[in-house]
């Protein structure tokens, strides 16, 4: 039962943080897992916590549906092309030894927290080059405010293969790659991204999910997935209103110190 509580808590710890910064928590949740359970199998791991991540997206999604946030049609197009690599990514998992699983985790973490702190963020606007080329997406959130932008489709698309699989293969969601892409390389804005990342999430983490499962990863993660999805579930929905009430520069600013603290953790274990 204690043990049960102290899941229920990092679920929710995860889940509020994670849907703040709409990457579903698992880059938090995967080294812990790591920590606690340093002889387990990665492919155990990561199916453990992609099912977490998925139960984390779902509940914040619909958080963010009721706050009109998302953008369903960008969404619904990036998790297609994100599939194939999500599926590919989880039967991976199995070839890679378990020392280069911690270390590729801690390494891409350390990288994408660096790239995001240093680069300017653009002055946050509900307007991002609506004149030119790309797909242009226009949309009202339920506070009134208007979003529109336009972004490159097939850089897109591309994009999103790559971090299906990345996601799949690591157990971390995807959402610390594909929220900086959505802002940095696909003109969203923040809170946009946040919001639709959280969304192709529960969709691409739930095909990933199923992968585990029917290779048999989750069969003896169950008792550790109820109290950390339940947790999630419930996290998820104070962490999209917490983003409310940040600024947009905030939520990029702490995602990105929150993914150098892990990564630099994750790979300082290699070496003690």
């Amino acid at each position: 039962m204690t043990v049960f509580i102290l899941f229920l808590l990092l679920g929710a710890v995860i889940g509020s943080f994670g849907t703040l910064i709409g990457v579903g928590g698992g880059f938090v949740l995967l080294p812990v897992l790591l920590w606690l359970y340093p002889n387990e199998p990665p492919e155990i791991l990561a199916g453990i916590s992609l099912a977490v991540v998925f139960f984390n997206a779902l509940s914040g999604s619909i958080a963010y549906g009721r706050q009109k946030r998302i953008e369903y049609k960008s969404g619904l197009l990036f998790a297609a092309a994100a599939l194939p690599g999500t599926i590919l990514g989880a039967m991976a998992t199995e070839l890679i030894p378990r020392r280069w699983f911690d270390f590729v985790i801690g390494s891409l973490l350390i990288i994408a927290s660096i790239v995001m702190l240093f680069r300017p963020l653009r002055a946050t606007s509900t307007v991002h080059e609506v004149h030119g080329r790309g797909m242009k997406v226009s949309l009202t959130d339920a506070a009134g405010v208007s979003y529109t932008f336009r972004y490159n489709l097939w850089l897109g698309l591309s994009l999103s293969f790559v971090v299906g699989f990345i996601s799949s293969i690591l157990g971390i969601g995807g959402g610390i790659i594909h929220v900086p892409a959505l802002v940095h390389l696909l003109n969203f804005p923040v809170h946009i991204a946040t919001a639709t990342s959280h969304f192709i999430l529960a969709l691409m983490t739930f095909s990933g999910s199923m992968t585990h499962l029917i290779a048999g990863h989750l069969a003896t993660g169950f008792a550790r997935i109820l109290p950390l999805a339940i947790g999630v579930i419930i996290g998820a929905q104070l962490g999209a209103r917490l983003s409310n009430h940040l600024h947009g520069t905030h939520i990029i600013r702490a995602l990105a110190f929150a993914l150098l603290l892990v990564g630099l953790r994750t790979v300082w274990r290699l070496w003690i």
